[in-house]
């Protein structure tokens, strides 16, 4: 008999280990996803047009927070975990839900959802969200495409609107952004790249992903996002810690399987992380991982128009996701606001509309920042408004992406950019060329 299966996802992973492990498998009957983690993902239906001839009407997505009940409602005999950057305390808890309604609880692995490339293939993961990944991907990158290679990156997937229309995306322009009807949280990981020149791709089903990309690329670069482990299997794997949350690279589901799996780590913000603090991550990585090559790393920031900043009252909109999921205190516009001179932060939460409120109810201590929310319309007026409401004199912009772009905004801002710089030896350019040797040879 089939076994009645409900996958716990995110809109990224879930959707990911379905298309690899249960799409085509007899042994399991997909009764339903749950959504968790991102707002609005709930209420609709991965379609018949991706979930195969087993599946002809399509899977329902409901929210997790009702899964003791749907548990005993759809008879489910396994759960399968399908997403990542939470703490191995909230995986247990939500073990805990599954167990106690009889049903088992799974982890699937790379062996069983990892793809096989004809490219050679490098990762670049991290340890949790914020860690510095996405510069660091466009870092390795820019060494490649220095030495004459074809570089396609494939990102880790942010499905949030029509999944059939999303189900191979391929980005190359800025038009691409808004032919797809990205979200904010999209575009910061798609423009970066965009701008430099850089293909990417992304979307559901990464198997026709991977496909398409093959077809133009000599070497493929795995973005990844939140701190999953790759869908496809790489030939090196990066990975990105950051001192500031020590402690987290051995605490966060699967931050620590891709530091277990690391052929290279990075210690990113060396330049502002206490020095008690990289000694304690050097130690853990030395007693988990010490086969690893471990490399010193910064990421500094600029601002084009530092005097937009200098003794003034500022808000600051940092990254959505760091700030939330992610659980830091602080992103680089808080360091802009700090060197750069700025009089005060001003406190965002008496001015916070709409959508925004759920986000501050969910993640208390995201305190006197603003995250650069935009998972759908409601939300990005909701930030316009707060960010034209808030009594200040300018703006910090600390997202990826050019937000001017996006919304009106009705003082002057300061963006912030920055970029991966590694200290000393060995380097990414080092190591690279190490590893392009190899692959000849």
């Amino acid at each position: 008999m089939k076994k009645n299966v409900i996958i716990i996802g995110a809109a990224g992973r879930d959707f990911h280990n379905f298309n690899t492990f249960y799409r085509d498998n007899d042994h399991f009957n997909v009764v339903a996803f749950t959504a968790a983690q991102i707002p609005d993902i709930q209420d609709r239906k991965y379609p018949p047009e991706l979930s195969g001839k087993n599946y002809p009407e399509g899977i329902p997505i409901f929210s997790q927070e009702n899964l003791a009940g749907l548990i005993k409602d759809l008879n489910v005999d396994i759960c399968s975990f399908s997403y990542s950057d939470i703490s191995y305390q909230q995986v247990m808890n939500i073990s805990a839900i599954v167990n106690a309604s009889g049903a088992d609880f799974y982890l699937l692995g790379p062996q069983n959802t990892q793809l096989k490339s004809s490219k050679p293939v490098i990762a670049v993961c991290a340890v949790r969200t914020g860690c510095g990944k996405s510069q660091t991907s466009r870092r390795v990158i820019e060494i490649l495409s220095e030495k004459g290679m074809k570089v396609v990156a494939i990102r880790h997937p942010m499905p949030y609107g029509d999944l059939i229309a999303q189900k191979v995306q391929r980005f190359a322009i800025i038009d691409d952004l808004g032919r797809y009807n990205c979200t904010i949280e999209e575009m910061e990981e798609y423009e970066p790249h965009i701008i430099r020149g850089n293909v990417v791709y992304a979307g559901v089903d990464y198997e026709a992903i991977l496909n398409e990309a093959e077809k133009e690329a000599d070497i493929i670069v795995w973005d990844g996002g939140n701190n999953d482990f790759p869908f496809i299997k790489p030939d090196l794997l990066i990975t990105v810690t950051d001192p500031h949350r020590a402690g987290h690279e051995t605490s966060y589901y699967p931050g620590e399987v891709n530091l277990r799996m690391a052929d290279i780590i990075i210690i990113n913000k060396i330049d502002s992380s206490s020095a008690e603090n990289i000694d304690q991550l050097r130690t853990n990585i030395e007693n988990v991982v010490p086969a690893a090559i471990v490399v010193d790393a910064a990421s500094p920031i600029t601002v084009e128009k530092p005097e937009i900043i200098r003794g003034k009252r500022v808000l600051v909109v940092e990254d959505g996701p760091t700030l939330t999921h992610g659980n830091m205190k602080f992103g680089a516009g808080t360091v802009a606001a700090k060197k750069y001179g700025a009089s005060q932060i001003v406190d965002p939460r008496p001015f916070i509309v709409g959508k925004l409120e759920e986000t501050y109810m969910m993640y208390p201590d995201i305190g006197k920042l603003i995250p650069a929310m935009g998972y759908g319309e409601e939300q990005i007026r909701d930030l316009e408004w707060t960010i034209n409401s808030t009594d200040c004199d300018a703006v910090i912009i600390a997202t990826p992406i050019d937000l001017g772009r996006i919304i009106r905004i009705n003082k002057p801002f300061a963006k912030v950019d920055y970029e991966l710089q590694e200290i000393g030896k060995p380097d990414l350019k080092m190591l690279l060329d190490d590893f392009l040797e190899k692959k000849k040879s």
